[in-house]
């Protein structure tokens, strides 16, 4: 890619996002491509910027959240920013760890409920008269 900028288009199907969401990214102040009249081109900075994005929310951080650790970035540079984000990833490795049990407990209900309408059905069990 080098040092030339993208279009909307590009952009669009480089991370198969909508138009809409990058004009949304775009109003929340997460990315500043470059306008020529009406057409937007996004510099290999913006690039950077929607990859971070796109981890972020697979990560589960709020736009809000990776809005504010973008601006850290350009605001007190690189090592703030990685401390901030270090802080960010335990808050959610934590959260996740929890959904995590959570989740697994819900599935181990599924499977004995499964089970015991299993065991249900092979008895037998009794008809509601009609």
């Amino acid at each position: 890619m080098g040092d030339t900028p993208i279009s909307f288009k590009q952009m669009c199907a480089k991370f198969d996002v909508t138009p809409r969401t990058l004009r949304y990214y775009e109003y929340i102040e997460l990315l500043s491509p470059i306008r020529d009249g009406r057409a937007r081109f996004y510099t290999p900075r913006e690039v950077a910027r929607m990859t971070l994005i796109m981890r972020g929310r697979r990560f589960g951080f709020s736009l809000e959240e990776m809005r504010q650790w973008l601006e850290l970035y350009d605001e007190k540079g690189s090592v703030p920013q990685f401390e901030v984000f270090v802080e960010m990833a335990d808050r959610q490795l934590a959260a996740l760890e929890t959904q995590r049990r959570e989740l697994d407990a819900t599935i181990e209900d599924l499977r004995a409920l499964r089970e015991e309408t299993r065991r249900l059905a092979a008895e037998g069990a009794p008809r509601k008269p009609a």
